[in-house]
């Protein structure tokens, strides 16, 4: 017994030094004044978020699915509602310097947050597995290299990142995002430049007859980064102040997610590859590539790794703070652990299951950050960490999510994840407000 807690005190002795040496992480509190960052360390954060080859991707498949005009439609909607989604609920971070477990934990309960929180920190850590294995599957069918071998040295390489701490997510963003704006900029201009903008405008997508719903678009757009979003006080609760925050949010959405999108989007319509592959060959890198020129080529490699190990490196960060929110441990020894088992999972090639992700997040995740935002702005403003469970948002989330469930199976040309938000915050709201008075003011 005596040498168990020997062995805990010399760990928790070297974590010490290591916050010290890279700062604290503030996972079990609110984030002092003192310790915030400034606008400019804010925006780097964020912007080098969504601004990546996987929203070109998904430019590329909105296009595919519904034409170059419809998919623009659905990248302005969806970003502007991401913008006042992630920004409100970024802004309860900053005002209380809490992370999102914290905040769960007020709107949840103090054990029932875990469920949140948890869900939440878990589809994370599959997104970092995922980004990951994209990054091996690309290496390795573009160089030939081994599969494995490149999953690994990547997903290391990503928690090295991670392990820096919110440090490290500004300075990987300050390396991704330039080489993402000039090498997206290049790519698109140099696609559109072998057609004419009106041929853009008009690409009918790769099977007109059979087009995708706005609905599943909005959806598409929305659930590629609402579980990012939703736990977006991890990184606003480091804003100084409101101005900071909400300019940081925006950088990302609408702006970063969208320029990302655009590039796919301009380059799968200009190029108009019958049956493209976004997951293949047919999206910016595998453009880089082809042209054959080995100063490109290796640009490539290095913007790969760079710009996918920024958004790994971000959902990793979020997974680590609150897993070790709910086990009681420290930001980067999580970090460590969760990103060994997401290698571990990246390596069994589970990037394949990309779409069926995001309509998995489209059902559970949006009645999280609705019930949050009726709670903290609506009906409990100011409200504290008080009691165990909190039923009223548990069925508000159980409310949301099967409706999301029915619309998903039944009525396509709806968007899931609006349906999900709408119909989970209101049905919370609604329970709050048919409770007796006295009983409001204590729940």
């Amino acid at each position: 017994m005596a040498n168990q807690k020997n062995q805990q005190t010399g760990v928790d002795a070297v974590e010490a030094e290591v916050d010290h040496f890279l700062g604290e992480e503030y996972e079990h509190k609110p984030v002092p004044l003192a310790a915030r960052r400034s606008a400019f360390s804010m925006t780097m954060v964020w912007i080098g978020f969504p601004m990546i080859i996987t929203g070109a991707m998904t430019g590329s498949i909105l296009v595919l699915g519904m034409g170059f005009s419809r998919a623009l439609v659905a990248m302005i909607v969806g970003n502007l509602i991401m913008f006042a989604y992630v920004g409100l609920l970024g802004l309860l971070g900053t005002r209380t310097g809490r992370n999102f477990a914290l905040l769960a934990s007020v709107v949840f309960g103090r054990k029932g947050y875990v469920l949140a929180s948890g869900l939440l920190s878990t589809l994370l850590l599959g997104w970092y597995a995922v980004q990951t294995g994209i990054t091996g599957a690309l290496i390795s069918s573009t160089y030939h290299m081994s599969y494995v071998l490149m999953t690994i040295i990547a997903g290391v390489l990503y928690i090295g990142i991670t392990f820096i701490g919110v440090r490290g997510l500004h300075w990987i963003g300050m390396v991704s995002v330039p080489l993402f704006v000039i090498l997206g900029v290049w790519v698109a201009g140099d696609a559109a430049s072998t057609t004419s903008w009106a041929a853009i405008m008009s690409y009918p997508g790769s099977h007109p007859e059979v087009p995708m719903s706005m609905g599943v678009g909005l959806t598409v757009v929305l659930a590629l980064f609402v579980d990012a979003g939703t736990v977006t006080a991890d990184f606003n609760r480091w804003a100084r102040d409101s101005r900071s925050s909400l300019f940081a949010t925006f950088s990302a959405f609408p702006f970063a997610n969208l320029v990302a999108m655009l590039v796919g989007g301009v380059m799968t319509a200009a190029l108009a590859v019958p049956d493209a592959n976004p997951f293949g060959a047919d999206n910016m890198f595998g453009y880089m590539t082809g042209k054959g020129v080995a100063w490109l080529s290796l640009l490539a490699f290095v913007f790969l790794l760079t710009n996918l190990g920024s958004v790994c490196s971000h959902c990793l960060y979020n997974s680590a703070t609150g897993w070790s929110r709910i086990v009681g441990g420290h930001m980067r020894a999580a970090a460590i652990i969760l990103g060994a088992i997401g290698i571990a999972v990246a390596a069994g090639n589970v990037w394949a299951f990309f779409i069926e992700w995001l309509s998995l997040l489209g059902i559970l995740v949006p009645p999280i950050g609705a019930i949050i935002l009726v709670d903290q702005y609506v009906v409990r403003r100011g409200s504290e960490i008080d009691v165990d469970w909190r039923a009223q948002a548990f069925l508000g989330w159980i409310a949301g999510s099967v409706v999301a469930f029915i619309v998903e199976k039944n009525m396509p040309e709806w968007c899931t994840a609006l349906s999900a938000a709408i119909v989970g915050g209101a049905v919370y709201w609604g329970i709050m407000a048919l409770r007796p008075a006295t009983a409001r003011q204590s729940s």
